[in-house]
Formats: structure tokens, sequence, C-alpha cells
């Protein structure tokens, strides 16, 4: 079964290399371009869709690895609609409540088939019956992957590189516990989007656009809650949350930004973690592999966390939240005044200690 899923990954992998270059000339005749603005960090016209090739690619892996036997019919169609939406946003440039209520509709319809969290188990403590809330929380974990992605995407193999981390992240726990679906088809998104980042490099011939961020975080948010499917412990939950650590530490930091200033959530800016490491003075190239490493931090801990005790959990989940405050405040994500523990950590190193002379 496992060898099965290795060919699925080349599978995906060079059906992506093929027709990449395809779907780069359907994109121009089509129209899906992206122009450059203030606010984009490129200079040309550049064709999106390039998710339309990882989509490809996933039908491939999907195919060579015979999942067709699977009960993943209604995952499929959510895929395919999410796809839809992609296109015609990269295309049409979609309003954010367009796009929303598409999303609430490729949840619920994951939601119908039964795919949802029922309960909670919490150390030391009874089973927690989510009842009625397993709804709202299902939805809300769908909806808020699938748009985090989408997010970071602003940096030639960003969000293609983080995304890829914590897919790989997924299919590594996947394999350690046993779990044959979830590994196969982590290796075939793995393999999609190694094919299309030979594409996407620095200076990028295409970009994945939001066809393939909606998709990849759509993904993503699937295979978590596969992975979660029915019952889980408190802080197992944790861990899909920690493996996308940076495109919710950039979602999380954009809302609080927003609110700060008062503007409306969805209203777009360039204070999001690459711009601000750009104006930094770091390069394309730097910038992104420091939030790949930023990534990795985030899929190591996942993976330590899930064999974890409490104690060491609570500890690392401390450690995380502490780095990320003090990222936050050295690049000025949410306000360049923003900077409660440097000031904190500052007047304490600040104070002399008791009986010192001046």
């Amino acid at each position: 079964m496992y060898i099965q899923a290795i060919l699925a990954f080349f599978a995906a992998l060079l059906t992506v290399l093929i027709l990449t270059p395809l779907v780069i000339k359907f994109a121009v005749w089509f129209g899906a371009i992206d122009k450059p603005n203030q606010r984009k960090v490129h200079q040309k016209i550049m064709p999106r869709l390039g998710g339309l090739a990882i989509f490809f690619g996933v039908i491939a892996g999907y195919l060579a690895g015979g999942l067709y036997d699977q009960k993943v019919n209604t995952i499929s169609v959510g895929a395919i609609l999410i796809i839809i939406i992609g296109i015609l946003d990269d295309k049409y440039e979609l309003s954010a409540k367009t796009k929303f209520a598409g999303q609430l509709i490729v949840a619920s319809l994951i939601l119908a088939s039964g795919l949802k969290i029922d309960f909670v188990t919490i150390p030391y403590v009874e089973r927690f019956d989510l009842g009625l809330w397993s709804y709202p929380i299902t939805i809300f974990w769908i909806v808020a992957i699938t748009n985090a992605i989408n997010l970071i995407d602003g940096l030639d193999r960003l969000s293609a590189g983080v995304s890829a981390i914590g897919i790989a992240t997924i299919a590594i726990m996947a394999l350690l516990a046993g779990k044959v679906l979830i590994f196969t088809l982590s290796l075939i998104l793995l393999g999609s989007i190694i094919g299309f980042l030979f594409y996407n490099f620095h200076p990028a011939k295409i970009f994945m656009g939001d066809t393939g961020a909606l998709f990849l975080g759509y993904s993503i948010s699937i295979l978590s809650l596969l992975g979660l499917y029915k019952s889980v412990t408190l802080f197992s939950f944790l861990v899909p949350i920690i493996i996308m650590g940076v495109p919710v530490f950039d979602t999380t930091f954009a809302i609080i930004r927003r609110i700060v200033n008062r503007k409306p959530i969805s209203a777009p800016d360039k204070f999001h973690l690459h711009h601000r490491l750009l104006d930094l003075g770091l390069s394309h190239r730097t910038t992104v592999l420091a939030i790949y490493a930023f990534g990795i931090l985030f899929a190591a801990s996942a993976v330590i966390v899930s064999k974890s005790t409490l104690w060491g959990t609570i500890l690392i989940i401390f450690g995380l939240l502490l780095i990320i405050e003090v990222i936050a405040e050295v690049i000025g994500i949410v306000h360049v005044q923003y900077k409660p523990i440097l000031t904190l950590l500052k007047k304490l190193s600040d104070k002399k200690p008791l009986g010192s002379k001046r």
C-alpha cells in the first residue's frame, strides 16, 4: 500500500511538470492574469491558475494511488467546487463576500457527509461532547484554514513552500500513526506542489492564484479533519493549528492589525509577514527562506507535541506563543510602535539592582 502511495506521489509530480506550461498558455488566453499594483511585489503581468496544474496532478495521483475505492466522493466534490471558485476569482476577482459564501457551501457539504469532530477529551477531565457546537466548529475550521493559505500568497514559492512543509508534516505523522489514506493523500498533494515549485521559483513563470491557494488550504483542512475525525484530545486538536503556524500567525495578526487600525477585516494591506520582512531589507529569496524556517519550527513543534506529555505540551505551546509575539513586535506586523513584550524586557534590563550606585 505504501509503494502505491509513492507511485501516486511521482504520478502527481510528473503530471504537474508536464501540464504547467500548458496551463500558463491557457491562463494568458483565458485572461486569468495578475497585474502589478502598489500592494503587490511583482512588477510585471503574471499568469495565474497555477492551482489548476496542482489540481490535475492530484487527480493523476488519486487514480495512480487507487483512491477511487475509498469513500472520498464528497471530499472530491468539495475540491472541485473550491477549484471553480478559485478559477472565477483568478479571472473576475470575486468579492470577499462571494468567496466566503462559496466556502461556506463547501464546508457545509463536508459537514453533511458526516466528517466532523463530535467530542474532545480533556486530560484529567471527562470527555466533552461538542453536541451542536461540532457544526460551527467544523465549518469554521475548514473556512479558516482555506483562507489562511490565501493570505500568505504574496511572494514566489511562498505559499506553495509553506503548504508543502505543512503537508509533509501531516504525511510524517500519518505514517507514524499508520493512517494510510491520510499518508497517501498527503504524498499526492506534496508531489503536485513540488512539481509546481519548479515553475514558481523566483522569478516565477506562473502564480498559483486563488485557484491554488484555496485548493491547498481546503486540502490541508480536510487532511487535518480526517486525522481528528470524531474524537480528539484537547492538545491533539492544537497539532494541525501548530502545523499551519505561519499562515495562522499571519492571519491572526492581520485581523488584530485591522481591528487596531479600524479597518475592515477583509481589507487588503501591505503589512503581512513577507511585506514586513522585505521592508526590513531582506531580499526576496532570504524572506522566503526565513518564512520556511519559521514553518519548519512549527512543523517540528507539532510532531513533538503529538508525542509529548501534558506539561511538555504546555511548555512548548507557551514557548511558541512567546516566540510569535516577539517576532511580531520586532518586525512591526501590527504597528511599528506595538512592542509590549520588548518594552517590558527593556524596562527590566534598565533597572539597577537594589543597593547599586549610579
